[in-house]
């Protein structure tokens, strides 16, 4: 099978079902007839910038990141790599340190990527925070954000 049609089931996966971790998603993969590692899978979530979300019957569930264009543009991801120093959590808050004077460009990237967990965003010079509905979305938040 190649590359483009494993990431097309993939997300046919995780719109149909529930899938909360890569073991999981690599099972469902391997019952449709995928022979696939889990390596692969995690290398699959992460360029299809696929974050955990709130579920309906599991806590979290993998979901597609949606923006204006349903891709994040790769210069916007290069740029939030290129300015971000530090993200850390506090309650429902994440907490991402930039260097001086690209807080905006990092909260611009952040809006970009339209992670449906983030409420919101408010940058300083070189801090910005995302607020999130919950302290278990800001930990996932933190995670997906430092996977990228």
């Amino acid at each position: 099978m190649k590359k483009s049609d494993r990431l097309n089931l993939i997300l046919k996966v995780i719109q149909e079902e529930e899938i909360d971790t890569q073991e999981e998603l690599t099972s469902a993969l391997n019952a449709r007839g995928l022979s696939v590692s889990q390596a692969t899978v995690s290398r699959d979530v992460a360029e299809l910038n696929l974050v955990k979300g709130s579920g309906k019957t599991k806590k979290f569930r993998y979901v597609k990141v949606k923006t204006a264009n349903s891709e994040i543009p790769p210069k916007i991801l290069e740029i939030f790599k290129q300015v971000t120093v530090s993200i850390t959590s506090a309650e429902n808050i994440v907490l991402i340190k930039t260097l001086s004077g690209n807080a905006g460009t990092a909260g611009m990237a952040i809006d970009a990527m339209g992670i449906p967990m983030i409420l919101g965003t408010v940058a300083g010079d070189d801090t910005l925070l995302a607020i999130t509905k919950s302290a278990q979305d800001a930990a996932v938040i933190v995670k997906s954000l430092r996977n990228l």
